[in-house]
């Protein structure tokens, strides 16, 4: 009988004791270690699939919180800290931190924006080859006959033109005072409701100008018959896509992760990642992973 009762003691300790590692092995389980936001766009859910999937492979545990709503939304979560890292556009977070800013080419704008942000946040390297300015389209034959090439080459006739402006679809919010070309003072600006509406506008003959809101690649067939103006001196801007995080929050190979990121990324490669999700609906997850295995990142 005794034998029998310190059996069913021992039985009971063995089964509170499993219970109790289950239990302390849950808590221990760690949770996502690092959160990435993303927007209402598409382009901004992309990118923080991309970020979240390449500092994964630095073996930190990440996870990606979508459709958080616009940029000022976005910036809330990560100044409370809900989110640590998300993904941007260098002149329109500048312009979005500091209406005033004058900065133009690329450097000069991440330069300006590093001092503008706020205590608690930084930046990493822009990705160069990723250019999401806005492009200044005129019809391939006034173009041509104007011998109009660059934005500098129209300045002197700004004056004189209506520029139609459309939005490119599913890219960061832009704040509307980018829409400009510094030195071009056009008679009158036109909102249209997307690039085809503002190309069949030129072709008619309603505008001699057109700003769209980013790179052609974003709409196939947006510039079929136009001229896009070449910038080299930045009239418009320098729109680059960054990472924005908290200060301490990566450790220094991690950074390196999201600067390999920068140095591959390009107009082309994101336009089509984008388009992918918008019109095709795979899930921004699996192209993000693609992408990074085609760069071995």
């Amino acid at each position: 009988m005794v034998l029998a009762a310190s059996q069913r003691v021992l039985a009971r300790f063995l089964v509170l004791a499993s219970v109790a590692l289950v239990v302390s092995c849950g808590n221990d389980q760690p949770g996502p270690s690092i959160t990435v936001g993303a927007g209402d766009s598409a382009e901004s859910v992309v990118l923080a699939e991309i970020y979240a999937g390449a500092l994964a492979r630095t073996g930190v545990r990440t996870a990606v919180a979508p459709r958080l709503g616009g940029r000022a939304d976005y910036l809330a979560a990560l100044d409370a800290d809900r989110v640590h890292v998300v993904g941007e556009h260098s002149g329109a977070l500048l312009a979005h931190l500091d209406e005033h800013a004058t900065a133009r080419p690329p450097k000069r704008v991440a330069d300006a924006l590093s001092a503008a942000l706020p205590e608690g946040l930084v930046i990493s390297d822009i990705a160069d080859g990723a250019d999401l300015r806005p492009r200044v389209v005129l019809t391939t034959e006034a173009a041509a006959r104007d011998k109009l090439r660059s934005v500098g080459d129209l300045a002197s006739r700004c004056r004189e033109l209506t520029v139609g402006v459309a939005s490119m679809p599913g890219v960061l919010p832009r704040p509307a005072t980018l829409n400009r070309v510094t030195g071009c003072a056009f008679a009158s600006t036109v909102a249209f409701a997307d690039p085809a509406a503002l190309r069949k506008a030129l072709l008619d003959g309603q505008i001699q100008a057109g700003l769209l809101t980013g790179p052609p690649e974003l709409a196939p067939g947006a510039t079929d018959g136009l001229t896009v103006l070449s910038d080299d001196d930045y009239a418009v801007p320098a729109e680059n896509v960054l990472p924005l995080f908290r200060k301490g929050l990566l450790d220094e190979r991690q950074i390196k992760k999201l600067n390999y990121v920068a140095g591959e990324l390009t107009t082309d490669e994101l336009a089509a990642m984008i388009r992918r999700v918008r019109e095709d609906g795979v899930a921004p997850g699996d192209v993000a992973r693609g992408w990074l295995d085609e760069h071995a990142l």
